[in-house]
């Protein structure tokens, strides 16, 4: 369970023009009543998927390494609960990464550290750059203690292929086995239900399966924002079906507030307060 004044290290990418990376997991951290402490790894105007090329810069491992240094110093670990990562921007960020988990967990030995893989979708295929995928691989997942994967980073990190149930499982078991004792995959589809989507929970005493309806709609960020719900109701309830049913319902609604917009961005700031109080709720099926 949380303590009061209870923060979220987060590194990952940031944007100036919508939301993806930091930039989805800041605000909804902070409604569910954490401090998060933002390192970004890249600054863009905006995410790249918008096909127009991108602008801004990688910020190097030695600039992260100072911030989290400046961090340390200013006394802010001890209050982390988590460390959250994802998109990396290089692969030698990954050693920021350790280095921030290790720090932490020294200051809070119960800090829990969630790795967001972000390697790529189903839309694209692999759109980091090379090297990212083993490191997350070789060098996050053995420490992390919980990974959010989607569908396709699922089957490529454990090198499955991932189409049925019974390959979902498979395939977080495997994860489960490098490291991680939670596997939370998202945007599965299930054969005999073509028009929903799942997540999967899975931990070695116990496996959920959640399914919402399909919204007709690609929008980056989606998976940032989970990850920072899934992590912030975990956090609070200690509970996984709770943590599971609660981050997806928010999911849901932001992604409805979203589609019927028509925005090409995450209505993120709009939803907010259905992130707390979504409409509509999905409850989890256990598995076993």
């Amino acid at each position: 369970m949380t303590r009061p004044q209870d923060a979220v290290l987060s590194i990952q990418s940031a944007v100036a023009y919508g939301h993806v990376g930091n930039s989805a997991a800041v605000l909804p951290l902070q409604r569910l009543g954490f401090d998060v402490f933002p390192v970004n790894t890249v600054l863009l105007a905006h995410h790249p998927g918008h096909g127009r090329g991108w602008r801004g810069h990688k910020v190097t491992p030695a600039q992260i390494d100072e911030i989290l240094t400046g961090l340390e110093e200013r006394g802010a670990l001890p209050r982390c609960a988590a460390v959250l990562s994802g998109y990396l921007g290089e692969a030698a960020v990954a050693e920021c990464v350790l280095r921030a988990v290790a720090r932490t967990r020294v200051a809070r030995p119960d800090a829990l550290y969630l790795c967001d893989p972000v390697i790529g979708d189903d839309h694209s295929g692999v759109f980091v750059a090379a090297g990212i995928p083993e490191a997350i691989r070789n060098r996050l997942l053995p420490v992390a203690d919980i990974v959010t994967p989607n569908r396709f980073e699922l089957a490529h990190l454990s090198g499955r292929a991932v189409e049925s149930l019974d390959d979902m499982l498979a395939a977080a078991a495997d994860l489960r086995a490098r490291g991680p004792r939670l596997v939370v995959a998202t945007g599965l589809t299930l054969p005999d239900q073509p028009e929903r989507l799942a997540v999967l929970a899975d931990k070695a005493s116990e496996t959920w399966l959640v399914t919402t309806p399909r919204h007709p709609v690609n929008l980056g960020g989606t998976g940032d924002a989970f990850s920072a719900l899934f992590l912030g109701h975990h956090l609070s309830t200690g509970d996984l079906r709770l943590a599971l049913e609660r981050a997806v319902a928010a999911i849901y609604a932001l992604v409805e507030r979203t589609h019927a917009s028509g925005a090409d961005e995450l209505r993120l700031v709009a939803a907010q307060d259905e992130l707390l109080a979504p409409e509509h709720l999905f409850p989890a099926m256990r598995l076993r």
